[in-house]
């Protein structure tokens, strides 16, 4: 059944409000890292949230390390996780049917060729936010959807982010001196669209 106008309105106060499934999720997925001692970094969308940029997403992103995915499914699928398909990176949280996307360290973000930035180990990249999950740190987050949406034509959104994230934070240009030189020019250019008012 499609959704009403009603149940959409419902469901943005939930994720605002942080109680939401996908925060459910989010909070679910994070006891049983811990629990295993896996580290790993909230990343994507709820970490965008977490830095001020305020939307709503379907799914969570995490950042591990490709053994420790490997030693996550062992432990949990069937037991409240389950695979998206044999193989995938990426698993579904079962009660609350809300996917997990799975970010490998060493990995490439957007078309997945190799490139001056990789997804990093998490340990390194990480801050904790008032909810005590360990999220990318800010310029961590703003190089990978930099780089992201410069080498995938289908991943706007994470310019978009970039944008979005420069505003809210009010981030000067010389920010850009925090990232990798492959971003530099793309940071530049946003941060001069970031600059625009909104008028509408």
């Amino acid at each position: 059944m499609k959704p009403t106008m009603l149940d959409i309105a419902k469901r943005t106060d939930e994720f605002f409000m942080n109680q939401s499934p996908i925060h459910d999720t989010m909070r679910r997925l994070s006891a049983a890292l811990k629990e295993m001692n896996i580290p790993f970094a909230i990343a994507g969308a709820m970490a965008a949230n977490a830095h001020g940029h305020r939307r709503t997403t379907a799914d969570v992103d995490v950042l591990m390390r490709r053994e420790d995915l490997q030693r996550f499914k062992q432990r949990w699928l069937g037991l409240g996780w389950v695979e998206k398909f044999a193989g995938s990176k990426g698993f579904k949280d079962a009660q609350n049917d809300v996917t997990v996307d799975v970010l490998i360290s060493g990995d490439y973000p957007g078309d997945g060729l190799e490139k001056p930035v990789a997804f990093p180990i998490p340990d390194a990249v990480v801050e904790f936010r008032d909810d005590e999950l360990p999220y990318l740190t800010l310029a961590v987050l703003i190089e990978l959807k930099l780089t992201s949406g410069m080498t995938a034509a289908h991943r706007l959104q994470d310019l978009a982010d970039v944008i979005q994230l420069i505003r809210v934070n009010q981030l000067p240009l010389d920010f850009a001196q925090q990232l990798n030189p492959y971003v530099h020019e793309k940071f530049r250019e946003l941060w001069q669209a970031a600059q625009v008012e909104e008028d509408y």
